[in-house]
């Protein structure tokens, strides 16, 4: 019983019993079955008031309610507080879930499947109760052609889901991988009558601005086209008492803001508009950030320690143009980045350089392989540089003994092995075509303030870095139809990678419109250590097989290792907001993090609602 990942001899209750209300990757909770509420959580907290805050991603608009398709953009964070799935993931944490529509799940000692049971008070929107056959359309649903093809590339080893009987139903796997049973718990549960239209449902795809029918806390409340939505609280949640759900979703009401840009987003804050916004600007928050608010001790700045995983945040190659195929070609323009000036002079030294896929966890390699990540890697030794079995690539530095004139010499070096030389003011290959590279970014990013020292640098060897800048809606879709030159992306980093890797890095990724693999990145030996990190025992293998997947990619120089932060910088209304005092270590990563305010904060005055 000791290998079976959701083990605890107190969760067990004899042979044919369903096995534990919760999942670990590796078998250890934190909480034990009759645990109360989650540590991070105030229990008392009182319900009411509102939240207002603005939306944590670039999207200056929505035109559909539907966050499962291709097409369009959906409002922020509607994905998170209208659905659920059959489990939930603590933000103290990691590799575990907790029963949510599920009560109870059973995986078997061979990984192969895992069968939930589903719990008798679980509710719509509309009133009817949660079945099995409510999940299997959800699954089938979202690996339709008619869904977003990320969903396709993260149930890939998931051969099917079966209806049980009315509240029980199984999900079976093609290969053994302990994170499947996170993965499909996971996924959004939805009704079968979202979108009904005289007592048929519309294909997936067309189900636009028909009103969601999940079974969140909230529901969707006033909006204002192209200036606001309100998310309010559902009085008749089904799974308010539940102990994955006390102390949880205590506002009336979430109004989320849309503003054309920083500048006005900003702006709004300092005048009192809304009372909560993530900062990703280290010039907006140590310079731009001040005012009436700030001065009368209304509005703090606060930056919030965590111990997720860095991201990596890089300036992604578009590797399907013949300019980017020889990986010289790409250390070369790596060289030119002088990061060290730039953390100094524009972000104030709030960053630290992004170096693999890895940062901040155990998958991290660091040094030289061990024997286990030699073995592991030495099947594809003729296909991968040399350097991989060595030590671990990090990026070139322009501070101590290094300089920026030095690694330009380096690149100029590499360029010309690659066949690019200096002639008729620009660097050009063999046919004579000049190094041009088409920087495509939003109108509001502030591309051109972070990248002016990269153009000088890149210029001296001769290629011209020009920026497109496009408003975010264009820029998405050049993203999707892989239609760009070089943009930068904020990818989220993760303790458990796995089947979720190859929509990043997988061969069969790089050629899908809409998938992860923006740059259309090719490599057995990724294809071949991604399928295996599902399908390791012990937690051992598992960190080398991520240590030498860590190797391989940061030594094929597919993209440019761009920074990213270690704490949360948050401006809030002191006045108007109040939080638990725990601080969750793992919150969830990149826009999600709101989720930590939305689901556990409180209104100060929740009688009175917003200030």
């Amino acid at each position: 019983m000791r290998g079976l990942p959701f083990f605890l001899a107190l969760w067990l209750c004899g042979p044919g019993a369903w096995a534990a209300p919760g999942y670990s990757v590796w078998g250890q909770f934190k909480y034990p079955p009759d645990f109360k509420h989650f540590d991070y959580v105030n229990p008392a907290a009182p319900k009411g008031g509102e939240l207002r805050m603005v939306a944590g991603s670039r999207i200056s608009t929505f035109d559909k309610y539907n966050p499962f398709t291709l097409k369009g953009n959906a409002p922020s964070f509607l994905g998170d507080l209208l659905f659920e799935g059959l489990l939930t993931s603590p933000m103290d944490e990691i590799g575990v879930g907790y029963g949510l529509l599920a009560e109870d799940i059973e995986v078997p000692p061979d990984l192969l499947s895992a069968t939930f049971r589903i719990r008798p008070q679980a509710r719509f929107h509309n009133g009817d109760p949660v079945r099995a056959s409510d999940v299997k359309y959800s699954f089938d649903t979202l690996i339709s052609p008619q869904a977003h093809p990320s969903y396709t590339t993260l149930l890939a080893d998931v051969a099917g889901c079966d209806v049980i009987d009315e509240r029980t139903v199984r999900f079976r796997f093609k290969k053994k991988d302990r994170q499947l049973p996170l993965v499909v718990g996971g996924i959004p549960i939805f009704s079968p009558k979202w979108g009904m239209e005289n007592g048929k449902t519309k294909p997936f795809d067309q189900i636009i601005m028909d009103t969601p029918i999940g079974t969140g806390a909230y529901k969707i409340g006033p909006v204002r086209f192209g200036r606001d939505i309100t998310y309010v609280r559902d009085p008749d949640y089904w799974g308010r008492d539940l102990p994955a759900r006390r102390g949880m979703n205590n506002f009336d009401r979430i109004t989320v803001k849309i503003y054309r840009d920083n500048t006005a987003q900003l702006e709004a804050l300092k005048a009192g508009e809304f009372d909560l916004m993530q900062f990703f600007s280290a010039g907006d928050w140590t310079r731009r950030l001040n005012g009436r608010r700030i001065a009368s001790g209304e509005l703090v700045k606060k930056e919030f320690e965590h111990r997720l995983p860095d991201g990596f945040y890089s300036f992604v190659l578009n590797l399907r143009l013949p300019k980017y195929h020889d990986r010289r070609v790409r250390m070369a323009l790596e060289l030119a980045l002088d990061y060290e000036w730039m953390n100094f002079h524009l972000f104030r030294g709030s960053y630290v350089r992004v170096k693999g896929v890895f940062g901040n966890t155990d998958c991290e390699a660091n040094g030289r392989p061990s024997p286990a990540e030699v073995a592991l890697m030495e099947p594809f030794r003729a296909s991968l540089p040399t350097d991989a079995f060595a030590t671990m690539a990090v990026p070139p530095r322009t501070d101590g003994q290094n300089s920026l004139r030095g690694n330009l010499i380096q690149a100029q070096a590499l360029l010309k092995e690659a066949g690019w030389s200096f002639r008729d003011g620009a660097l050009r290959n063999a046919q004579g075509e000049p190094f041009v590279i088409e920087f495509l970014d939003s109108t509001e990013a502030r591309g051109a303030t972070t990248t002016a020292a990269w153009r000088r640098a890149l210029g001296k060897l001769g290629i011209s870095f020009q920026l497109r800048e496009v408003d975010f809606a264009l820029w998405q879709q050049r993203l999707e139809s892989n239609n760009f030159d070089m943009l930068g992306i904020s990818f989220p980093g993760t303790h458990f990678p796995g089947a979720d890797y190859a929509d990043l890095f997988g061969s069969k990724a790089a050629d899908l419109p809409g998938s992860g693999n923006y740059g259309g990145i090719k490599n057995p030996a990724i294809d071949a250590l991604i399928a295996r990190l599902t399908e390791v025992d012990h937690r051992d293998d598992f960190l080398a097989t991520c240590r030498a997947l860590d190797r391989v990619i940061a030594h094929g120089h597919y993209m440019v290792p761009a920074w990213t932060a270690r704490s949360r910088r948050i401006a809030y209304s002191d006045w108007a907001l109040q939080r638990p005092a725990v601080i969750p270590p793992y919150p969830p990563e990149g826009v999600p993090y709101m989720n930590w305010f939305m689901l556990t904060w409180w209104a100060r005055n929740p009688d009175n609602g917003a200030k």
